[in-house]
């Protein structure tokens, strides 16, 4: 599902990413670990399509992803890839309902199948009773599981989540984790997670373990 071959990175004079080889099969939760200023979410955010790396490649799904123009590969990112970050995004004017449907409509699906979806999305992840709340009305945890249904609305091949329970309490985030296991079982997705967190990276199929912009071997 992903394949990234040979990716380089540089910050000015700053190496971050050395050479990194990676690939995820379909379906697998791969957890990417290390101290910070390893290089984690520079590679999250470049295997996601969000920023350019200085040499090599990356495919998902069998697309080259960085030979796209930009416009493809933005159409692209918003109909096969998913994203979660520690900081949820929701747009504070919108509700939860409104807040799910913004990828549907931008990939130009009729407002009533993506008001459809999203009510799907959200009865999935516990917050059917949500639906008409605004961010600052829901919970930590609400909020986040809101970002994960959000993600989810176009139906992505690959889910990327950079500390997706960073802003937890111990027993959000386990829900949380579970959650991601849960969405792998439903709907097959292939996930690649960055975090700190121990717990979640030890229920992982895979954790890959990066230091000075390296896998360590």
């Amino acid at each position: 599902m992903i394949r990234a071959t040979h990716i380089d990175k540089s910050f000015g004079a700053l190496r971050v990413l050395k050479d990194i080889c990676f690939t995820a099969e379909q379906g697998e939760v791969v957890s990417i670990v290390g101290a910070s200023g390893a290089g984690k979410s520079t590679l999250l955010q470049i295997l996601g399509s969000l920023s350019r790396p200085d040499a090599g490649r990356v495919e998902i799904d069998g697309t080259d992803i960085y030979s796209l123009s930009e416009k493809a590969l933005a159409s692209f990112r918003n109909r096969r890839i998913g994203f979660v970050f520690q900081f949820h995004n929701l747009l504070p004017e919108f509700t939860a309902l409104e807040n799910v449907m913004i990828p549907a409509l931008i990939a130009r699906r009729p407002q009533r199948e993506a008001e459809a979806a999203a009510r799907e999305l959200l009865a999935e992840m516990g917050l059917e009773a949500r639906l008409r709340h605004k961010p600052s009305e829901l919970s930590g945890g609400e909020q986040q599981r809101v970002a994960v249904a959000r993600a989810l609305i176009n139906k992505p091949a690959v889910l990327f989540a950079d500390e997706p329970s960073g802003n937890l309490d111990s027993n959000t985030k386990r829900d949380l984790h579970q959650l991601f296991f849960d969405l792998r079982a439903r709907h097959g997705i292939t996930i690649v997670v960055v975090t700190h967190d121990r717990e979640l990276a030890g229920m992982s199929d895979r954790i890959l373990e990066m230091k000075d912009g390296q896998f360590l071997l």
